[in-house]
């Protein structure tokens, strides 16, 4: 299904129906919509598929409706605190996800949504910020002033949001791009975007107060939805360090950690990422990776092995859980933060 993940079908969905089905989490990673990484971070996927149920039965009891069933373990459906190992597996419902024709970088929404009906994949990223840290693209599309900030510019640190920013963007166009709120409330078909802002608000507040129950800051997330018979439903996974950025007493606890070191040790490549997509764009192509002539290079050992222990002590630290055999959340960020300075 993607770069990091696998997607299992056990019954298809219909028009009328919800079908069921099946994450199964892996320990690639991908940075700059590159895709499959050269390495694999142990206990990755393990830590995703655990907080991201830990998460979906959080939203459950806040009333919160969701496609999760519970967590795979020796072939039964369990809520997580039934698992007997970190699970790999996730049990979903499943909805109907169209073909969505492209010519150049034009895509048919209109053809996405008269095969969808009324049981689709919503084809948006709904986009939530608490904080405007480094490495946030709001930063080069947005100036501070705009969100009620007494800046000239953007400082060098993580700013503080008086109330959440919600924006949407595109899920399946090669490149993500942001966009107006008539834009998504096109794309979205016959879902109401003003639900979509108040889902995605809600499940904000929810991983923002266990966050901050367990000393973590919640910066940012997205998730995505399912429309069924009038109702949405948060879908794909929720809160983990892939689709969120967190942070604790002031580092960053999250993917971001990954992009930014690439940032620092391989900028020929990350410059040619955004040369092939700009070449992409004025050419009007969609697959800028074709136009892209550096590949990025492995990881050392360390990196993976601090990478590993930032994934898991926080899944463990986030969830209150012991999940991994992992040091405590302050030696695995002591690690992230020498990273941080090489």
């Amino acid at each position: 299904m993607t770069s990091v993940k696998d997607f299992r079908v056990e019954q298809p969905a219909s028009e009328d129906d919800l079908g069921r089905g099946a994450f199964v989490f892996t320990d690639d990673y991908s940075v700059f919509d590159w895709g499959k990484m050269p390495d694999r971070i142990p206990d990755k996927g393990a830590s995703l598929c655990s907080m991201g149920a830990f998460n979906f039965e959080l939203l459950e009891d806040a009333g919160i409706s969701t496609h999760y069933r519970g967590v795979v373990d020796d072939g039964d459906v369990v809520a997580l605190q039934d698992a007997t190992s970190p699970p790999w597996e996730m049990a979903i419902d499943l909805t109907q996800v169209p073909d969505l024709p492209v010519d150049g970088r034009d895509y048919d929404y209109d053809a996405y949504h008269a095969d969808a009906g009324e049981n689709y994949l919503v084809p948006l990223e709904i986009v939530f910020r608490n904080e405007v840290p480094v490495g946030s693209s709001l930063r080069s599309r947005t100036d501070p002033e705009d969100h009620g900030l007494a800046y000239d510019a953007w400082p060098d640190e993580a700013v503080d949001l008086a109330e959440p920013v919600v924006e949407f963007s595109t899920k399946y166009e090669r490149s993500d791009r942001y966009l107006s709120r008539e834009e998504a409330d096109a794309i979205a078909g016959v879902a109401s975007v003003d639900d979509l802002e108040r889902v995605a608000r809600d499940v904000n507040d929810v991983v923002t107060e266990q966050a901050a129950s367990q000393g973590l800051t919640h910066e940012d997330g997205k998730i995505e939805c399912l429309y069924y018979q009038g109702e949405i439903r948060v879908a794909d996974v929720v809160g983990t360090f892939d689709e969120n950025r967190f942070s604790y007493e002031g580092t960053q606890l999250s993917k971001e950690v990954i992009r930014q070191y690439h940032k620092r040790t391989q900028p020929d490549w990350v410059r040619a990422v955004a040369d092939a997509k700009a070449a992409a764009k004025e050419r009007d192509e969609a697959d800028w990776k074709a136009l892209c002539d550096v590949d990025p290079q492995p990881l050392d050992d360390e990196v993976v092995e601090i990478a590993r222990d930032m994934y898991a002590a926080g899944t463990n630290a986030y969830t209150g859980l012991e999940l991994f055999d992992a040091p405590p959340l302050s030696s695995a960020v002591g690690k992230v933060r020498r990273l941080d300075n090489q």
